[in-house]
């Protein structure tokens, strides 16, 4: 079968467009393509190693993706597509080189920073949309009433739970000086704790290692407990594959308890996960360790003496 690139695609669209007079025929079309794009790009991208490859491609992609959201408005995998994409390349690819610059250039780190949160919020609008497609009235309703909003949901909503829930959690955690942001943490966490509720497993622990980080920040007590419990099943449905947990618990637990040996060792153990034991997870393995590579070398600016 020829693999069709996204240009491809899109050109392929216009084409049809241009020949197909009914108005159904296109939207079938249009539908189809949205389709493809929304399921079968997710492994092509996981399994690469090569980041600055990766980054140089996905913006295309997301915008060709856009374009497809907008003539699909009732598509709900495209909205769920962007939502994960937005998010996780937020996260590798303005994030990241972000808090790498916050030693040597803060400005750089503070523009970074509202350049990512940016986009979470753009990927939590997608998300927002997707499940709006499903449950008309969700975003009015998780704000005026949590519980019963979210009692709607069913297990077939967990991944759009999830990008809900991360990409909020995500722009709330680089909101330091927007406090209406900030207030909204608990709605996030609530999106989480539900797809939890639905489907603990769901994608070999991946709410589970979110989980990690968001625990310790929640006002109820035993954060640090449940955030532990949180990586001991994310390890294990990933069957110790996955690079982030440990870098989640390093990062969220042993910075604030100053525990720099347990640190030193999360680290190490991320590190030595071997890219080729999953190659569905390379690329996030590959984020990971580079990420537990500059947590190292800056130990001491994290640690006191």
């Amino acid at each position: 079968m020829p693999i069709r690139s996204p240009l491809g695609s899109l050109l392929l669209l216009l084409l049809i467009g241009a020949l197909c007079g009914g108005c159904s025929v296109r939207k079938m079309a249009v539908n189809a393509l949205a389709d493809s794009l929304s399921s079968s790009t997710g492994g092509a991208i996981g399994q690469d190693e090569d980041l600055e490859f990766v980054g140089d491609a996905v913006p295309f992609a997301l915008k060709l993706m856009e374009i497809l959201a907008e003539q699909a408005p009732d598509h709900v995998g495209v909205r769920q597509a962007l939502a994960s994409g937005f998010t996780q390349y937020a996260v590798v690819y303005i994030q990241f080189p972000a808090d790498q610059a916050k030693y040597d250039d803060y400005d750089a780190y503070r523009t970074g920073n509202e350049r990512a949160r940016r986009m979470f919020l753009r990927a939590n609008g997608y998300a927002f949309e997707g499940i709006e497609l499903v449950h008309p009235g969700f975003e009015a309703g998780i704000r005026a009433d949590t519980a019963a909003t979210l009692n709607g949901t069913t297990v077939e909503d967990v991944p759009l739970l999830y990008w809900l829930g991360a990409s909020w959690l995500a722009a709330i955690s680089n909101a330091r000086e927007d406090p209406e942001l900030i207030g909204e943490l608990p709605l996030a966490a609530a999106c989480l704790q539900r797809a939890l509720e639905l489907d603990a497993d769901w994608d070999r622990g991946a709410i589970h290692d979110v989980m990690i980080s968001l625990e310790p920040s929640l006002p109820m007590p035993g954060g640090v407990e449940r955030a532990e419990e949180h990586f001991a099943r994310a390890v294990e449905l990933s069957g110790g594959v996955k690079a982030s947990p440990y870098v989640s618990l390093a990062t969220s637990i042993c910075i604030k308890a100053q525990d720099r040996e347990r640190f030193e060792s999360l680290l190490g153990q991320a590190l030595a996960v071997d890219l080729e034991a999953s190659p569905d997870d390379r690329m996030a393995n590959t984020y990971a360790q580079r990420k537990a590579t500059f947590l190292l070398e800056h130990v001491d600016d994290l640690f006191l003496e």
